[in-house]
């Protein structure tokens, strides 16, 4: 019987595989009936059609998506420790996002040569070939986790809340120092440290507060998010790793879904759209934890997303909300003052606010 190690990992090969196959099947599947419909119901181009996606996924995962895998399998150690980036999330965009956003491209401008409006694909970019570039992402991250139990090495950091106080130390006053330096001069010191009876089990210093009033107000402070209502408290990585990368790709989401609008389908703002989508989607490459992943992500996702969703707005109008224009201008302008200006003699001056 396989461990559940083995059943895992085959769990999430054939996931990713299932992410890899699907939307370009599914996009062609599509694009082949756009080709039969402009024909007249020629069922020859539809057929054609779907040989050749046929024919495209035997051949990449024969001859590029195995030999990666597999070698990525058997020398994990050597991508996890010298370089900085994911060669399968770089794969899996270059075999499956990337064709299917062409396929995109070229059912709008066969459309738009034809004059024969049939499909403009709304669902397809978001709901299918986005997610399952999430799910590949999902699995690459999430690789290193159990499925069962808490996260190893991660749940001290997440099951503590706030901020606990583990060693108290009892601070003299001013009045306690003086009767500290008069009794030296006496020749019978007091000592400003804490005094405890031997019945009552009770302390008390010489500024006459209880020790054990600190205590119980520390036990509070670091139990106060346990009990009945421990689970509104509890975090874990897990669960988060899903809220983050969901988050990571909303802006992406938006650009593509504003293509999916009939009257930018079907115009030559569609490859800007489409182009920037995709070249935004290449900081999955890189590393959650690089340092390269936030100014990555102002090149190639914010700064370009900017200018294009300012040319929509002028050109058609509210096609894109607002707060995703001011959403990437903050994030430019915060890049350029946090990373850039505030490095300036001009802004490092302690006079200055």
């Amino acid at each position: 019987m396989p461990s559940l190690k083995t059943v895992k990992l085959v769990g999430y090969e054939v996931l990713q595989f299932a992410c890899l196959c699907v939307p370009i099947f599914v996009v062609l599947e599509r694009f082949a009936s756009l080709m039969r419909f402009v024909r007249s119901n020629d069922t020859t181009a539809y057929w054609l059609v779907v040989a050749v996606s046929v024919a495209y996924v035997t051949t990449v995962t024969l001859f590029v998506w195995v030999p990666v895998k597999f070698f990525i399998l058997k020398s994990r150690g050597f991508f996890t420790d010298i370089t900085n980036w994911r060669p399968v999330t770089l794969t899996y965009v270059l075999l499956s996002t990337l064709p299917c956003f062409a396929i995109l491209l070229t059912s709008s401008k066969v459309q738009v040569d034809t004059r024969i409006f049939y499909d403009v694909f709304t669902e397809l970019p978001v709901s299918l070939v986005l997610f399952a570039l999430i799910c590949v992402d999902i699995v690459e991250r999430i690789r290193p986790y159990h499925l069962k139990g808490q996260a190893d090495g991660l749940e001290s950091d997440f099951d503590l809340p706030g901020p606990v106080l583990t060693h108290l130390e009892q601070v003299s006053s001013v009045s306690a120092q003086l009767q500290q330096a008069n009794g030296g001069e006496n020749g019978s010191a007091l000592s400003p440290e804490v005094r405890c009876g031997s019945v009552s089990g009770r302390c008390r210093g010489v500024d006459g507060y209880s020790a054990s009033h600190s205590s119980s107000t520390a036990y509070l402070y670091s139990h106060s998010h346990f009990g009945s209502h421990r689970i509104f408290w509890a975090r874990d990585p897990r669960h988060e790793l899903f809220l983050d990368i969901f988050m990571f790709w909303m802006d992406t989401v938006e650009m593509v879904r504003v293509g999916g609008i009939r009257e930018v389908f079907y115009s030559g703002w569609i490859f800007p759209v489409y182009i920037l989508a995709f070249i935004s989607t290449l900081r999955v490459v890189v590393t959650p934890n690089s340092p390269l992943l936030a100014s990555l992500g102002v090149l190639s996702q914010d700064l370009p997303f900017l200018v294009v969703r300012i040319c929509l707005i002028g050109v058609f109008g509210f096609v894109t909300p607002l707060l995703y224009v001011m959403k990437n201008l903050l994030i430019c302008l915060t890049f350029v003052y946090f990373l850039l200006m505030t490095k300036l003699k001009v802004f490092s001056r302690e006079s200055m606010f």
